[in-house]
């Protein structure tokens, strides 16, 4: 079988949700591949030998012309100049500058920074803090490969969510480290104790952003505990782990190869090395098997 198109994230959800004696949510993760901006099922099963071929071409994901070179995952230079996807409030959320009046899409604040956002607590190759969009749950716990997860506070903008990242980040890493991730199952965190001490640790600093953000008028600033919610455990397609984990990278070596023995992330895991499919949007890409 042999499959073309330009690359996209590839699409992650959910099956065979049940609850353990613990209460605790637990699923399947299940892929879909993106070609093209058409989901498609993965036109390989585990253990199977695949190829994925780059054909030289990038496709800029937000103007649709042709790029010589990627920048911020499948953006020509110009888009990723002047586009607010790429700008860095992105990547550091507590340096929104909406209210500075120095925004570059009105459009994208309204419908990204000012929606709800939720803080929480994953574990992936170990305990982390992050944020997402309310309505990114559990996309983003999944593309980042956590095998555990539980939202703590829920509040109304990126850039407040941000903050509090920040603040709880003085006592956990906001980063994955993907080697780790790839290389086995993290040993499983008691989230709820950890939200509990870091809520108690933290409570007179989030007292002050809450005192901070509710001057704010024009959008619902509130900030809301999520004591009810429930930890979130996810097992991924994956039948071994390597002892050694190498990257292949599609702009040196434009044809890999290899059987394939998971997914968790963005990653294929071939015995050959692990491709970061994420990294290749824009792309286009010939995939056999």
């Amino acid at each position: 079988m042999e499959l073309q198109g330009i690359c996209h994230k590839m699409h992650a959800g959910l099956c065979n949700l049940s609850v353990t004696d613990q209460h605790i949510q637990q699923a399947n993760v299940e892929y879909k591949f993106i070609l093209d901006r058409s989901e498609i099922d993965l036109p390989f099963s585990l253990g199977e030998d695949i190829e994925i071929e780059w054909t030289g071409k990038i496709i800029c994901v937000s103007c649709g012309n042709k790029t010589n070179k990627s920048f911020s995952q499948g953006h020509c230079f110009k888009c990723f100049k002047t586009k607010a996807s790429c700008d860095m409030c992105i990547m550091k959320p507590e340096t929104c500058h909406h209210h500075l009046g120095t925004c570059r899409e009105e459009s994208f604040a309204q419908s990204v920074c000012f929606q709800p956002h939720i803080v929480y607590l994953a574990n992936s190759s170990a305990l982390k803090v992050g944020i997402t969009r309310f309505g990114q749950m559990p996309t983003r716990w999944l593309d980042q490969g956590a095998t555990q997860a539980l939202p703590i506070m829920q509040v109304g903008s990126r850039r407040l969510s941000g903050q509090l990242e920040t603040m709880f980040g003085a006592q956990v890493a906001d980063k994955t480290d993907w080697r780790k991730l790839l290389k086995g199952e993290a040993a499983p965190i008691d989230l709820l104790e950890i939200r509990d001490n870091l809520l108690e640790e933290f409570a007179p600093q989030i007292q002050e952003i809450r005192d901070e953000f509710s001057m704010n008028l024009d959008f619902n600033e509130n900030v809301e505990i999520l004591e009810q919610e429930l930890p979130r455990e996810f097992i991924y397609p994956v039948a071994h782990y390597p002892e050694k984990v190498k990257s292949h990278n599609l702009d040196k070596t434009p044809i890999i190869r290899g059987k394939l023995n998971g997914i968790k992330g963005q990653y294929l895991i071939l015995d050959t090395g692990v491709i970061n499919i994420r990294k290749y949007t824009g792309y286009e890409l010939k995939i056999r098997s």
